[in-house]
């Protein structure tokens, strides 16, 4: 079996849930140019260590993927073996990280920017600039191995490579949870592999989990403080004048883009010779731009970003003060990893 070579994005940005949440406050959906931004967080700061980006030059990532693939890849086919398999290590899978550079910067604190983009939903900066397809097609060197396998032979493989899969009730549950859990002492000797190398999320960690559930509930605080409540309410009547009513929060806005988006591949079908034709988003990225530059805009004349910082900025010191251990233990965790 063969398939086109596969591309990976490489993320220069590893933040725990709980973090993320309180990023998704500010920098999601761009700025009004206020005083504030969210560098100048004190939860941000502080946390710098175990929230900080990566210098390192794509070269650098790339070799670094480079390395650990090979170290996952080889514990693979050493476990894979100790299970009565054969398993040969894909060493080159095609896979290249991909940097976008400062030409096709993320900059959604730009009208300019926005009039282009919208929220980056249907269109962003580096989307054409994936590689280019030469028609070389990728061969995964296993592939002849497990077809020569019983069918019984080929799930025993399969769970062990991936462990077994979830049962129809286990999958039903979990999505109806919204909770998909992984556990990589389930997850066959990839999981083990990959634990192997990357070593356990600090942020998973039972010792840490209240301080990540603090973490949580300082998002929600912040995102019912009355301070925000009457910002909202003042945002989504200046929406409504612009003919966009509706929206409750600024993040409704961008919401209705993005599960509209996401209902396109939900509801596609494949074609008559089973191909999935790529949806035509040029209607849903015509609004997407209008509705973003409103939202903008209203933003920009009540000064939103910073007023909105400010609250959560308060909160944080305060957040700081009152688990002041807790952070320093995470950070000596994730600086010991």
């Amino acid at each position: 079996m063969s398939a086109a070579r596969p591309s990976i994005r490489a993320a220069r940005l590893a933040v725990p849930a709980a973090a993320a949440a309180l990023l998704l406050l500010a920098g999601c959906a761009g700025s009004d140019g206020g005083a504030r931004s969210y560098e100048d967080s004190p939860l941000s700061q502080y946390m710098a260590a175990a929230w900080g980006g990566d210098d390192r030059s794509p070269e650098e990532m790339q070799s670094e993927f480079d390395d650990q693939n090979r170290r996952i890849e080889e514990s693979v086919a050493a476990c894979m073996a100790e299970e009565g398999f054969d398993y040969v290590p894909v060493l080159d899978n095609g896979s290249v990280i991909v940097d976008s550079d400062d030409e096709n910067a993320w900059d959604p604190d730009s009208r300019d920017w926005v009039a282009q983009y919208g929220y980056g939903f249907v269109d962003y900066p580096g989307r054409d600039d994936q590689p280019v397809d030469t028609g070389e097609e990728w061969t995964d060197p296993n592939q002849e191995y497990v077809e020569s396998l019983s069918e019984s032979e080929q799930t025993a493989y399969s769970e062990a490579l991936h462990g077994p899969s979830l049962t129809e009730e286990e999958y039903a549950e979990q999505e109806e949870s919204g909770e998909f859990e992984y556990d990589w002492t389930t997850a066959g000797c990839y999981g083990a592999a990959s634990n192997e190398v990357y070593g356990e999320d600090p942020s998973s960690a039972d010792e840490h989990q209240p301080l990540m559930d603090a973490m949580s509930a300082l998002y929600e605080e912040a995102q019912a403080h009355p301070d925000l409540v009457e910002l909202d309410a003042a945002w989504s009547s200046c929406m409504a004048d612009a003919g966009h009513s509706g929206f409750s929060t600024q993040q409704d806005a961008q919401n209705s883009i993005m599960d509209e988006q996401n209902a396109f591949y939900e509801n596609q079908e494949p074609s008559e010779d089973g191909e999935w034709v790529e949806p035509d988003f040029t209607e849903l990225g015509e609004r997407e731009i209008e509705l973003a530059l409103a939202d903008f805009d209203c933003r920009d004349e009540l000064d939103y970003t910073d007023k909105q910082l400010e609250v959560q900025f308060d909160l944080e010191e305060r957040f700081i003060e009152e688990h002041k251990a807790e952070l320093d233990a995470y950070l000596a965790s994730v600086e010991n990893d």
